[in-house]
């Protein structure tokens, strides 16, 4: 059966149309193609198959170098723009927002409100304070807050710093189930939120930790013959974020990149200055 045209406006009108069917099915070729990188609203996905292969990026302090050549960018939350995220996230970076979880510093701008009560001996940060971590509903919402901020400017990733208040001189009772039952409320308050959750050192509970998190950062695992530590991430299939602060690339990417870790070379002052491991 042979199929006539009705008017020759109907074939006008397909023809128009062929050209934006042309271009639709291309864009989605494209699209198609394009790196998994999560939309701005969820949290940011980190392939097995790409764990021990990301050029990473630790940055927070100095001008914000928008242009180095790495996948993930960790940055601090309150001194990155929206603009920045933007910018980076147009060029399909991963962007991971680094929390204090464990301590206050008295120019952090929530500081007010953690009570006296919750701050306790002076922290590794000068000037800073260790928190009670027991006190959970004394943090969660400022904590939360802390959270909500990365979220809106753009991150799909945080990293809990100072979450090993345990493990030190803190001025409190604090002991492992203390620190280990804060850690997993928290993961489970950045995924409420709709952040992938990172532990920032903290290796004496790696382990008990590893299935919470879906990334490590770790400092100096080789300098301090600690890196074995962070392999229940590994095994995992989770990135390990590392970095040294002395020696050559030359020396330590060699024992990193045994372990499957995505190492740098950086300043303490962590400024824009990097020197990347070879990815494998």
């Amino acid at each position: 059966m042979r199929i006539r045209p009705r008017t020759r406006a109907v074939g006008r009108g397909l023809r128009r149309a062929l050209p934006a069917c042309v271009a639709l099915a291309l864009l989605s070729v494209l699209v198609a193609c394009r790196p998994d990188l999560a939309a701005p609203g969820a949290p940011t996905a980190w392939p097995a198959s790409s764990a021990g292969r990301w050029q990473w990026q630790w940055q927070l302090s100095g001008v914000l170098d928008l242009t180095v050549d790495a996948d993930v960018f960790l940055l601090d939350p309150v001194a990155t723009t929206a603009a920045q995220t933007a910018e980076l996230r147009s060029r399909d970076r991963r962007l991971v927002c680094q929390v204090h979880v464990g301590s206050v510093l008295p120019t952090d701008p929530d500081a007010d409100r953690l009570p006296a009560a919750v701050r306790g001996a002076a922290s590794r940060q000068p000037q800073g304070r260790w928190l009670d971590v027991r006190q959970w509903d004394a943090l969660r919402p400022v904590l939360a807050d802390r959270f909500r901020l990365c979220r809106g400017k753009g991150f799909g990733a945080v990293a809990l710093a100072d979450a090993d208040g345990y493990a030190h001189r803190s001025g409190f009772p604090l002991d492992f189930d203390d620190q280990l039952r804060f850690n997993r409320r928290l993961a489970e308050l950045a995924r409420s939120l709709s952040l992938s959750p990172g532990l920032i050192n903290d290796l004496g509970q790696v382990a008990a930790l590893a299935p919470d998190f879906d990334f490590a950062v770790n400092e100096e695992c080789v300098r301090l013959d600690q890196c074995a530590r962070l392999l229940p991430f590994v095994e995992a299939g989770k990135p390990v974020f590392h970095v040294e602060y002395a020696g050559s690339t030359t020396d330590f990417c060699v024992t990193t990149l045994g372990y499957g870790l995505s190492s740098i070379r950086k300043e303490r002052r962590l400024d824009a200055w990097r020197l990347p491991c070879a990815a494998p």
